[in-house]
């Protein structure tokens, strides 16, 4: 290759949010030379992630990977994205990793190199062709980050750049706890005051002890506060957050909306962590093992609602918190019931994974539409489903994972495969934010018909 017209990779814009597209370009090489473009990222945990694609230059020795097919890799054909979402760990790698970014005020950041010849592994002992740098983001510009230690209630609020007033959002992650910071980072970013709450240590949803009123003061404390649209607070949950959202909804609160991914309307009693963690506990001879011993939950979470029901037994003894009133139902698997979602008064919007092999999301989702239809208020439910997509759909083009570790002694199945769930999570993405667009910005928001 001639040293005076040397390869040069290009990645427009080098610096952007995580939701946003880039394009990867190369030049300068003779026509027709097969080429890898690889992806890396050293992660926070100290591991090391990558991606790759194969790709023949064309006639004027350039290649796009927005517009060229790639011959092989961890994605094939023409994916403008498929170095970021195929990204996996490295060969050798620690198992079932899940790669996630906690400290938000710094980017992600990834090494883009071509190198000559179609090539499967051992990139970092190889010296590439040439190599790029991208930044992406989860905090825009402006964005601010601020820890929230208020009226018993842990989390961190991000705001918005200017003044305001914007609309809110209430953020809830699942099972695994501790406090994951960057969807609401990233939603502050597309214009909404978002709290992500911590209310679960992680190792901890077997012996959580919260009162279901903790929710009901996060959502007061994001209403009040100065720069939010008081009567435009939503609510946004994955998995058991899509939980809380669901009896939020149904027994609390009216926000003007819900997101639910990977959603679930089982509920327990007032204090619904130790109640759920009791209720996996009970059922743990239903958790299956696939052939990697790893943990399937779905059939368990089917049982549950076979066995579930709507039906109140009058000898349980109310418990008060106001302004609500549960039943404080005994930590058994009998204890699981539904809260009552013909009773939300605000829209919802469902998404799940046909793949889920952690909830049976699809059987819990015609039982919600179907309340909600004896109800009559199935106008407010939109339910999108994705075929091939598992549990864990987050923002767009970040990697797939179909199983990861969820606590020090259980690596459990997510389920999905990697293309149809990455895109999957690029679609979910962007209804979303035309679902938060519409309900929480539009002055025309559906309400429950009397």
């Amino acid at each position: 290759m001639s040293q005076s017209c040397l390869p040069i990779i290009s990645a427009h814009p080098s610096r952007a949010l995580v939701d946003e597209k880039i394009k990867v370009c190369v030049e300068n090489l003779p026509p027709g030379l097969p080429v890898t473009l690889h992806s890396l990222h050293h992660s926070e945990d100290k591991d090391y992630w990558e991606a790759f694609g194969h790709y023949i230059s064309d006639h004027r020795g350039a290649v796009s990977v927005a517009d060229d097919l790639s011959f092989g890799g961890t994605y094939k054909g023409k994916e403008e994205m498929g170095l970021l979402w195929s990204m996996r760990p490295v060969p050798g790698s620690r198992e079932a990793l899940r790669l996630r970014k906690m400290n938000v005020c710094s980017p992600f950041l990834v090494n883009i190199s071509v190198h000559s010849g179609h090539v499967t592994e051992g990139f970092m002992e190889r010296t590439p062709l040439a190599a790029t740098l991208i930044e992406r983001w989860y905090m825009a510009p402006g964005v601010k980050r601020i820890n929230v230690q208020q009226r018993g209630v842990r989390g961190t609020l991000f705001l918005p750049p200017g003044p305001g007033p914007y609309p809110g959002l209430l953020d809830m992650w699942g099972g695994g706890g501790g406090l994951i910071e960057y969807r609401s980072a990233l939603l502050a970013s597309r214009g909404y005051v978002s709290l992500a709450l911590e209310y679960i240590k992680p190792d901890e949803l077997q012996s959580a002890e919260l009162a279901f009123s903790y929710f009901e003061t996060a959502f007061n404390i994001i209403k009040e506060h100065p720069r939010v649209i008081s009567d435009r607070v939503g609510l946004f949950g994955l998995s058991l957050g899509s939980i809380v959202s669901f009896l939020l909804a149904a027994e609390s609160i009216v926000p003007s909306c819900c997101v639910c991914v990977s959603g679930s309307h089982m509920s327990t009693h007032l204090n619904i962590l130790k109640g759920f963690g009791n209720i996996i506990s009970v059922q743990q001879d239903l958790i299956r093992l696939d052939e990697n011993n790893h943990q399937v939950w779905r059939d368990m979470s089917l049982e549950i609602l076979r066995n579930s029901t709507n039906t109140i037994d009058v000898s349980l003894t109310f418990v008060v918190a106001a302004p609500i009133k549960l039943l404080e139902m005994e930590p058994t698997f009998k204890g699981a019931f539904f809260c009552k979602v013909g009773k939300i008064e605000c829209p919802v919007l469902l998404v799940n994974g046909c793949d889920d092999q952690n909830w049976a999301v699809e059987e819990y989702a015609k039982d919600i539409l179907q309340q909600m239809k004896n109800a009559g208020n199935e106008h407010l439910l939109t339910l999108v489903q994705y075929p091939e997509a598992g549990h864990l759909i987050e923002p767009p083009y970040t990697p797939h994972f179909r199983f990861s570790r969820f606590s020090k002694d259980a690596i459990v199945v997510w389920g999905g495969a990697t293309k149809p769930h990455s895109d999957a999570q690029e679609d979910s993405w962007r209804k979303i934010l035309a679902f938060l667009q519409q309900h929480l910005y539009s002055n025309q928001t559906p309400r429950a018909r009397m």
